[in-house]
């Protein structure tokens, strides 16, 4: 019995590793023929999945392109757009993927207004909601990051964008690092006692760092009071020498009250100034004496009998030189190509590949562009240059990266990047978007010449996707 017994064990010990291997081989082919296909034409994810994604995540990297950006990379670059509470959303697909209406299509499936940047294969372009960013400067935000590797593509468009860019991020995407975050009451008893102990000497390092700050303030200032007195005397000198006078023959109403908001303008920005008290407060000075500039011009074309001129912002070289005419492309130094907005004289310079003549100011280098000097002239350029062109104009240049740190608004005031639409990105607005803002991929848009979204960004209008 006992021998037999033994016998019975020796044969099932001799067939249970055959058995197994062959239950294995069984398992993995079941797992093969029942698990995800590589991506096809077939299985390929759809936009509305894609949209459904975004709106609980800013980034969504394609199974099919996950070779592209790894998981990590994803989560560090969500993470940094939900802390920086701005609706931007980033998409890395496949270079097969179908490109006709792509981002109206995201737009439409996530519903929410924001900015929306696709990486697709080695392409990248971005388009948004004229409320969140404005064309030109999605244009030269894209610009700037062409060529790069997906990882430091997306990094630094993230950068510049969540700064440059307006809106709050959306109610559907999770606060990041929600879990995790108890702590013991212990810890909370030491903590308080470190606190208590160190409070006194916190408390003086805190008033010595803000009569440091405020004294930096007062030197940012005085320095920044040289240039905008320079502005607020040469528009005093354009006033003193037009020969208008209020009754004059051929003068009406119309004309006298351009002429009496230039005035205006001009006392206004000699007040602002006087009472300034921070770089921040200059940014009210430049806008009053752009604002006046504009009145001289609609004067001068109703005195001439011209259609009157369309509202745009000054000379980008130098504000001085008057509302700007047209848009020109400008490369800075070392710096990538951008359309920027130049008076008459300018864009014949650019055109006869001659320098522009460009508004320099003193620095510890010697004489400056106003880009290349130093954050103090951050307001000063945001009183020309409002209505959201500025962070676009910038990108690339001392200044802009100087407006880009968190440090900044703190020290020269914000919303440089507030394009003063009224309107708040992240709005679960659903498919109630401006059809002119989300062109598609086709039309000569598509992802031609040189690897980009045709024209290098802008609206989700006009070309491009």
């Amino acid at each position: 019995m006992k021998a037999s017994a033994q016998a019975v064990t020796r044969t099932v010990r001799t067939r249970s590793l055959p058995e197994l291997l062959l239950a294995l081989v069984v398992a993995a082919l079941a797992v093969l023929s029942t698990g995800t296909p590589p991506a096809s034409a077939d299985s390929v994810t759809s936009a509305s999945e894609i949209g459904q994604a975004l709106r609980r995540n800013p980034v969504y990297v394609d199974p099919a392109a996950a070779a592209q950006l790894s998981a990590k990379d994803a989560d560090a670059l969500a993470d940094r757009i939900a802390k920086a509470d701005r609706p931007l959303f980033i998409a890395v697909l496949p270079a097969d993927y179908p490109k006709k209406d792509l981002f109206s299509k995201l737009r439409t499936a996530t519903g929410i207004t924001g900015l929306y940047a696709v990486r697709l294969g080695d392409a990248f372009d971005a388009r948004a909601d004229s409320a969140v960013l404005p064309h030109t400067a999605v244009r030269n935000l894209v610009t700037t990051v062409q060529g790069e590797d997906t990882r430091t593509q997306l990094t630094d468009f993230t950068s510049a964008a969540v700064t440059n860019m307006g809106g709050s991020a959306p109610s559907t995407w999770r606060s990041p690092r929600q879990d995790g975050g108890g702590v013991s009451g212990t810890a909370l008893i030491t903590v308080g006692a470190v606190l208590v102990a160190g409070g006194a000497g916190a408390y003086t390092l805190v008033r010595r760092n803000r009569r440091r700050h405020a004294e930096e303030q007062r030197a940012a200032l005085e320095k920044l009071r040289v240039v905008v007195d320079e502005d607020i005397t040469a528009f005093g000198e354009e006033l003193d020498r037009l020969d208008f006078h209020p009754a004059e023959a051929g003068a009406d109403d119309v004309m006298r009250a351009d002429y009496e908001r230039a005035l205006d303008a001009y006392d206004q920005a000699k007040s602002l100034m006087a009472a300034a008290t921070r770089p921040e407060d200059v940014r009210g000075v430049t806008q009053a004496l752009e604002d006046g500039r504009f009145s001289l011009a609609q004067l001068a074309a109703r005195r001439e009998g011209r259609p009157l001129p369309e509202r745009r912002v000054p000379c980008f070289f130098d504000p001085r030189h008057g509302p700007s005419v047209t848009d020109a492309t400008w490369t800075p130094p070392g710096g990538a190509a951008r359309e920027v907005p130049v008076c008459a004289a300018d864009a014949t310079r650019l055109s006869d590949g001659r320098d522009p003549v460009m508004r320099e100011v003193d620095t510890d280098q010697g004489r400056r562009p106003y880009w290349d000097a130093g954050p103090a002239y951050g307001p000063w350029a945001g009183g020309y240059f409002g209505g959201g062109i500025l962070p676009g104009l910038l990108v690339g240049t001392v200044l802009g990266s100087m407006m880009a740190t968190p440090a900044y608004a703190a020290d020269y005031g914000s919303g440089y990047g507030d394009f003063g639409t009224g309107y708040e990105g992240g709005d679960l607005s659903g498919s109630d978007f401006a059809a002119g803002d989300f062109g598609d991929f086709g039309g000569g848009g598509d992802f031609g010449g040189g690897g980009d979204f045709g024209g290098g960004g802008g609206d989700f209008g006009g070309g491009g996707f």
